[in-house]
């Protein structure tokens, strides 16, 4: 899996996009220093499985905290998940891990509030 080719630069970016504003606590839009991010990715090589992995863990992380920890704030930039991408390439998760994160996810977002709507991100360009 992870010697499986890049697609295009745009496919690779419109995946690692559309992956980022479908987690929870994430903004309805993407910003410009998204696109670039998710491009720099894709010059980087680093393949979308660790992109998929990285996303997932990171909102997991978030989401399941001791019930009386104080909630986050929303996550405002696809950069806030550099440092899981950069620890997943030094040490890879098992293939199998893909799945098992994405379960999770849909397990923790079906316990969130029904109210808490997405929200577009801050203008910072």
């Amino acid at each position: 899996m992870s010697d499986d080719p890049l697609p295009s630069p745009a496919a690779y970016i419109a995946a690692v996009l559309t992956l980022y504003v479908d987690l929870p606590d994430t903004p309805l839009r993407t910003s410009a220093s998204d696109q670039w991010l998710a491009r720099r990715f894709h010059d980087d090589g680093v393949p979308l499985h660790v992109i998929e992995t990285a996303l997932l863990l990171g909102s997991l992380r978030r989401l399941i905290r001791p019930a009386d920890a104080p909630r986050l704030s929303p996550i405002r930039s696809l950069a806030y998940f550099r440092p899981v991408i950069d620890e997943l390439r030094a040490h890879p998760a098992p293939e199998s891990y893909l799945d098992y994160l994405r379960l999770k996810l849909r397990q923790a977002a079906a316990a969130l509030p029904a109210n808490l709507p997405k929200s577009a991100p801050a203008d910072d360009r």
